[in-house]
């Protein structure tokens, strides 16, 4: 028997330390330099893109495209560069000198800039990324605005919120960025016959509208999975079809021999009542006259 003497208040259990600990909206990157390091989204956006990014007046052997790979700009600053999130470059091979997987893109080293580069937002790197703080001092390396528009002249340059699901994009027009108008959804691209819009669907069993090409005419660019799944259900398609002309052909060749049976029979019926007659003394060529 518990007494008042003895008994002794038990204090609440401890919270487990999800409930205390900070979760994953309470830590930013810890590297100040960086504050849009890579989470997820920021791998998955860019391998769509990539998988995507299929210019069809281009030999696909100079196609090239990256994802979070240094950008390096400047002969005089060689040490200065910038890490887009993706950026796609045409009439370039997809090997450094047609040998060697690139360590970084090294413009002064390659025979072109890229055509297409593309940001996504994250907390900390809007201003940068939207060109609303330009200027920077004369010993720091310029800002991602004035590299991808004055130093490369990136003939386009898209910046996208997966917060907002807000899309703006600029087109070097005169040596300046100037804002882009969709066309039925869609930012058209016609030097590569591409267009860059928003889709609503699933990639990588994924649902939430997502950034990627399509044709000029508005038609999905598929990444080679959903080829492969469009191939399989063609194919069952087709399969079905086979089975369904296969058993039409079967109940045509029922239906033939059925009649065939039935002419058969009328045939023979015919006969046994002509015999009849015959019997009754009645030629059955006779009543043809009659009727």
């Amino acid at each position: 028997m518990t007494t008042f003497s003895n008994y002794i208040p038990q204090s609440n259990p401890p919270l487990p330390p999800w409930e205390t600990l900070p979760t994953m909206y309470d830590l930013p990157s810890d590297n100040p330099e960086e504050p849009g390091l890579p989470d997820d989204f920021h791998f998955l956006q860019p391998l769509l893109l990539y998988l995507t990014f299929q210019p069809i007046n281009w030999n696909p052997e100079l196609v090239y495209s990256a994802a979070d790979l240094n950008l390096y700009y400047d002969i005089q600053h060689p040490l200065w560069y910038k890490r887009p999130d993706w950026f796609g470059v045409v009439g370039v091979g997809k090997l450094y000198k047609g040998q060697d997987l690139r360590l970084s893109y090294v413009t002064w080293q390659e025979p072109a800039n890229p055509f297409v580069v593309i940001e996504l937002l994250s907390p900390g790197t809007e201003d940068e990324d939207l060109g609303t703080r330009t200027e920077s001092a004369a010993d720091k390396p310029p800002r991602k605005w004035e590299v991808y528009e004055r130093i490369l002249r990136i003939p386009y340059y898209i910046v996208f919120s997966r917060y907002t699901n807000e899309l703006l994009a600029f087109q070097l027009v005169g040596g300046h960025y100037e804002p882009m108008n969709l066309t039925h959804g869609c930012l058209l691209m016609p030097e590569i016959n591409l267009s860059l819009g928003l889709w609503q669907g699933s990639f990588r069993d994924i649902e939430r509208l997502w950034l990627r090409w399509f044709t000029l005419e508005g038609e999905l660019i598929p990444a080679p999975t959903e080829e492969a799944a469009a191939a399989t259900q063609r194919a069952i398609i087709a399969e079905q079809e086979a089975i369904e002309a296969k058993q039409e052909a079967i109940e045509a060749k029922q239906e033939a021999i059925e009649a065939k049976q039935e002419a058969i029979e009328a045939k023979r019926k015919t006969e046994q009542l002509a015999e009849r007659l015959r019997q009754l003394g009645v030629n059955p060529d006779d009543l043809d006259e009659f009727l």
